[in-house]
């Protein structure tokens, strides 16, 4: 019995900066601008923790 389309794993969503975007759907570029932002959101956070650290490091062993 085949498998319906809904019922196939769906590849992974992944990008590489400066690809050529002429050949992605509308939903593709939509997903796509989700998942930057996610992983823009991610990046942000993990400076403003390591920005912190640092910071906190400064505050106590500045001479």
């Amino acid at each position: 019995m085949p498998l319906e389309e809904d019922d196939r794993p769906r590849k992974k969503i992944s990008h590489e900066i400066g690809q050529d975007l002429s050949l992605l759907s509308v939903e593709e570029l939509t997903e796509r601008v989700a998942l930057l932002k996610t992983e823009i959101a991610r990046l942000e956070e993990a400076t403003a923790k390591k920005r912190a650290s640092r910071d906190a490091a400064n505050s106590i062993f500045k001479w």
